[in-house]
């Protein structure tokens, strides 16, 4: 009986033990899962610093809602080996993700670092390029122009392109025109030089080996062909007439007459005027284009890829002169003559006082 007994609570023992165990296991699998596998694609960021320990590590992926235990978090990355491999960095981790799949995201130091986007509009120049980056707190403005102006020896090695602005000494920014406007993704903290370098590795990747045996073709270099085509950004304000434009370009630089654009004379002034004065046309400058023939040293903003495309692929027209026709459409009046061209110049005098008498007219009174 007492054999019996004993073989009785010696079973019964085991159930307990075997039921506990049982219940251990679903509750460590339990506090490994995902704290809401439900919530999808939601991102919660978790910065790591540089060595912090697993504990550490553990009390903050439990205040942020990402795991349900600091504890089984520290066992996991011990039995697993982790806890000397744990990086620091910036995580994007998600409250669907289970204990075994963040450990192993910060093992294996798969960051996300935190990233910021800007865009450059078509045409702006390396001036207004350092402001709208120095206004968003992406880099120190002296720094940029610095860079802009006299490239490190490692970005003239990296982008030979750049040789010919970096030999001419008009050139006030060597990087002037080559710093592609698009839209950019850079990681927090990126320095001067890498934002530049992103923009002229874009560049690059526009202004490809087609482009370069067009500018061959053309007998032009791609320098002078990037300059070209920053005028006609300066110029064009529709994209149907771009091609147009550059065609008229041609016609003037192969007769050797001045190009006489108003963009070249902005650039000098650094400000865009709506009518610039004879003053201003007769300033003395290498990029005044009404005084001097030819192309200016280099380009005078950054030059969108329409832009360059009409340069490169002009339309063939017999037009020698343009002016805007101050309607509000930003097209121009195309001519052949000069004495055409002051017609349609007074035609476009006439629509402006027109249009602003108008204006005038339908202003409420104060």
């Amino acid at each position: 009986m007492a054999a019996r007994r004993n073989l009785v609570i010696a079973g019964a023992a085991l159930a307990v033990l075997i039921i506990c165990a049982a219940g251990t296991a679903a509750g460590i699998g339990y506090l490994l899962r995902p704290v809401d596998a439900a919530a999808g694609e939601e991102i919660i960021r978790v910065e790591i610093e540089p060595e912090a320990t697993a504990g550490q590590i553990s009390l903050i992926l439990t205040e942020k809602g990402l795991i349900r235990s600091a504890f089984i978090f520290r066992i996991y990355a011990r039995q697993h080996q982790l806890e000397r491999n744990l990086v620091a960095g910036s995580y994007k981790l998600k409250p669907s993700m289970s204990l075994p799949e963040i450990a192993a995201k910060i093992a294996g130091g798969d960051a996300d670092p935190e990233t910021y986007w800007f865009t450059i509009p078509e045409g702006y120049t390396i001036e207004q390029i350092a402001d709208r980056l120095a206004a968003a707190s992406l880099v120190d403005r002296e720094a940029f122009l610095k860079e802009a102006a006299q490239p490190s020896p490692q970005i003239l090695e990296q982008f030979p392109f750049l040789q010919e602005s970096a030999a001419n000494s008009q050139v006030k920014y060597v990087l002037e025109g080559y710093l592609f406007p698009d839209t950019y993704e850079i990681a927090a903290g990126s320095s001067e030089k890498e934002i530049i370098c992103l923009m002229l590795r874009r560049f690059a990747a526009i202004f490809n080996e087609t482009l370069r045996q067009r500018c061959e073709e053309l007998q032009l270099t791609q320098h002078e062909a990037l300059t070209l085509a920053s005028i006609i950004e300066g110029e064009a304000r529709v994209e149907h007439e771009r091609k147009l434009i550059a065609g008229v370009f041609y016609n003037r630089l192969e007769r050797n007459y001045p190009l006489e654009s108003c963009a070249t004379v902005q650039y000098i002034l650094g400000e865009v005027k709506e009518v610039l004065s004879n003053a201003d046309t007769k300033l003395p400058s290498s990029y005044n284009t009404y005084q001097n023939p030819g192309l200016p040293p280099g380009p005078i903003g950054a030059p969108g890829e329409a832009s360059i495309l009409a340069a490169l692929y002009p339309e063939n027209t017999d037009y020698l002169f343009f002016v805007s026709k101050e309607d509000g459409t930003g097209e121009h009046y195309f001519s052949r003559t000069n004495s055409e061209h002051e017609r349609y110049k007074e035609l476009a005098r006439k629509t402006k006082r027109k249009r602003e008498a108008e204006k005038a007219a339908n202003r409420p009174e104060s």
